[in-house]
């Protein structure tokens, strides 16, 4: 629950990110006992996206209307609270004492603490994107242009798409896409993204590949209608998706010596423990996987009950 009044400055988890992953690791440990604080910046990074697809029961709800939900049923646990517009600017390992790291916070709401003391610390930050840059993408990101074809690709299906992007994935998001339109233009937008021999593929399978720079895309009221090319070509197109670029949202972590992929995101075994005992990760801030509400949502509470445990051996060597 929210709550005005600060929380204890000792708890045995606090939670950093109130996505779908934080939300469910908070439900699953409040549950369990532990005292959580879960602290939630208010940026989530799908706030542009108008509905959620692929959350059995919820399919089709606004994104923050599932978050409304999740925190309407962590209000029901006394043990779990919520800092609203608060964000952790450091995390410090702590050589003695119960509670094993310190969390320094900030925000501009009434009764945030300075720091909390915890035995274990959650990472459910995820991810930034940048967009690629072209002026008025995002008048159109989560309406009809979007990031993810597993969530939003089934409302598009059997119309011209457009997939723009300038990463070596590139093609093999293509032929993702493919699945849902057999006619699909992929922009890489003056880049080198996709090579001669990936566009010779995509042809034999019927996808064009357009290498030309966009000035801008056209189209009223979220709905995308063209592709406009910076020589003033005008290619039509009723909806699309946009490869961003990712980067993991964890500069409070930098005085920890973690382990890290080549992304920057948190190494993890499958339970969500990190390389340094009490400090875990679900959803996008680990090794990047599907990135669905549903799928961070799990990932939430595979970590937090696998903590509970670890919790128990760490009240036991105290």
């Amino acid at each position: 629950m929210t709550d005005a009044a600060a929380p204890p400055t000792e708890v045995d988890v606090v939670i950093v990110g109130g996505g779908p992953a934080g939300l469910s690791a908070a439900l699953n440990l409040g549950r369990a006992r532990a005292s959580v604080v879960l602290v939630d910046a208010g940026r989530p990074r799908n706030a542009a996206t108008l509905r959620s697809h692929g959350f059995l029961t919820r399919d089709g709800v606004p994104p923050l209307e599932l978050r409304k939900l999740a925190r309407a049923e962590l209000a029901a646990y006394p043990n779990v609270r919520i800092l609203d517009r608060a964000v952790v600017t450091a995390v410090q390992q702590r050589e003695c004492g119960e509670g094993r790291f310190i969390a320094a916070l900030s925000g501009r709401a009434a009764g945030i603490p300075p720091a909390l003391s915890a035995r274990s610390v959650l990472v459910a930050t995820g991810l930034r994107e940048t967009l690629p840059d072209i002026p008025s993408l995002r008048a159109f990101y989560g309406m009809t242009v979007f990031s993810c074809a597993a969530c939003d690709a089934w409302e598009l299906q059997d119309r011209p798409l457009a997939l723009i992007g300038e990463t070596p994935d590139l093609a093999a998001r293509a032929r993702l896409i493919a699945r849902w339109t057999d006619r699909l233009t992929v922009f890489t937008n003056g880049s080198e993204a996709v090579d001669t021999v990936e566009e010779a593929e995509l042809a034999a399978s019927g996808i064009v590949v357009e290498r030309r720079a966009i000035d801008d895309l056209e189209g009223d009221r979220g709905t995308v209608a063209a592709v406009r090319l910076v020589d003033g070509t005008r290619i039509g197109i009723e909806g699309g998706f946009v490869r961003p670029q990712w980067h993991p949202a964890l500069d409070f972590l930098t005085g920890i010596d973690l382990e890290r992929d080549p992304f920057g995101n948190l190494v993890t075994d499958r339970s969500g423990r990190t390389s340094v005992a009490g400090l875990y990760s679900a959803g996008d801030a680990a090794s990047p996987g599907p990135q669905q509400l549903i799928v961070a949502a799990g990932q939430g509470a595979r970590a937090a009950a696998v903590l509970v445990h670890d919790l128990i051996g760490v009240r036991t060597a105290h």
